[in-house]
């Protein structure tokens, strides 16, 4: 019997512009290498930055809110595994998909969890410290009812693993440590990087779209780059990220030496050129792909503790972790003009990326328990009455939602 996967996307896979892009990508990859016949369907527009999916044997399809084509649709394609990439998606498509096609085995991939990320913006926001009385808010609410109602949950980082077991309670059967999967780094890779002599400046990436990576370019141009640029006057920092608005744009100060460079189209040659790699993110959650490519492309890092949380595990970081703006300056500087402790953090990333990211463990790891709960699907779901009785009560409200804007739509 062949085995189909359907992925349904808040937005088509933008690996060159996001963290979430390349995620996505790394699984449609793991299900392929499992011989699942995939189609990817979303109800948004594609922009120039979408991955042709078809390229890899993957179908595509655009779909539709609040419309009963979809039942339609999945009644025909008949899944055997929905993939769901946020749980807004979950939201809008998961009692369609329980309804059409209760025997599909449904999978939430967190992306991260979005919960923690507003918790700790609203934090921010009030110049006070983040606790429980910010975490627990209604985007929270929402989707830890979408990670019960699904058979599976993905979840990128190991501090959201432990934050949703001991926090929320989640039962440890319904969620599954899946973080970037990647290839080892060898040594014919290591022999095209550049030394310590060849790299110059300092680089800052990530999507302009995301609030956590424009609030962090805010803070690097107001606060942090002052204090190096002062120590380091000929030193430039080149700000890369997709969907650069004129808020951002209007930023660029070559004066300075701030200079905001837009879309990098080849993250791994800007990433290479560059000495160090500045993540001072104040709010957020999930893994930081920033950090991933500084690390596969050997540059050094200086971050926040929420740039670096779920990262490093028991090994050394790749750079300096430190959440005070003036500590921050100095040790970029320090790390930017010594080349010993540069190398030593250089090698630190290498290890973390070979050791905590194999691709081929995480493989293994996601196939055998989809094998798992596709064998016992009505024992473990008759254990989760919770998921169970949330899934009754969004089929009694979102779902009679949905219609009515059907039909008003008619």
């Amino acid at each position: 019997m062949s085995k189909k996967l359907l992925i349904i996307g808040f937005v088509w896979p933008e690996p060159k512009s996001s963290a979430a892009g390349s995620r996505m990508m790394q699984l449609i990859s793991s299900f392929i290498e499992a011989s699942y016949h995939i189609t990817f369907a979303s109800a948004c527009a594609k922009t120039d930055n979408a991955f042709d999916l078809s390229a890899m044997g993957v179908s595509q399809v655009v779909i539709e809110l609040n419309n009963s084509s979809f039942d339609e649709f999945i009644t025909n394609l008949k899944p055997s595994v929905v993939l769901f990439d946020r749980f807004l998606i979950e939201e809008q498509f998961g009692w369609r998909v329980a309804q059409q096609c209760p025997n599909a085995i449904r999978i939430l991939d967190t992306e991260d969890l979005h919960g923690l990320r507003k918790g700790r913006a609203l934090a921010y926001k009030e110049g006070a410290a983040f606790n429980n009385s910010y975490l627990l808010n209604d985007t929270a609410k929402r989707e830890i009812a979408s990670i019960y109602r699904c058979d599976l949950s993905l979840i990128i980082s190991e501090a959201e693993m432990e934050l949703l077991q001991n926090v929320f309670k989640v039962p440890k059967s319904l969620v599954l440590y899946i973080p970037f999967m990647l290839n080892k780094i060898n040594e014919s890779q290591l022999k095209t990087l550049n030394d310590f002599e060849k790299r110059i400046d300092f680089i800052s990436i990530g999507n302009f779209l995301h609030q956590p990576n424009y609030n962090a370019v805010l803070y690097l141009k107001e606060t942090i780059w002052p204090l190096i640029r002062k120590r380091l006057p000929y030193a430039q920092l080149h700000m890369y990220g997709a969907y650069g608005s004129q808020k951002v744009t209007q930023l660029n100060d070559p004066k300075n030496g701030f200079l905001v460079k837009g879309f990098a189209d080849d993250v791994n040659r800007v990433m290479n050129e560059a000495k160090i790699c500045l993540a001072p993110l104040q709010f957020g959650a999930g893994l930081k792909g920033k950090l991933i490519d500084a690390m596969q492309n050997g540059t050094p890092c200086v971050m926040t503790s929420v740039a670096a949380e779920g990262m490093f595990g028991t090994i050394e970081p790749n750079g300096i972790i430190t959440d005070n703006p003036e500590d921050f300056a100095l040790k970029a500087v320090e790390l930017y003009t010594n080349a010993s402790l540069w190398e030593k953090k250089q090698k630190n990333g290498f290890k973390i990326m070979n050791e905590r990211f194999q691709k081929d463990f995480f493989h293994k790891n996601l196939h055998l328990q989809i094998d798992e709960i596709s064998q016992h699907l009505d024992k473990n779901r008759l254990n989760n009455f919770t998921g169970q009785m949330l899934l009754h009560h969004r089929m009694q409200s979102t779902k009679y939602l949905s219609k009515w804007i059907e039909e008003k739509n008619k």
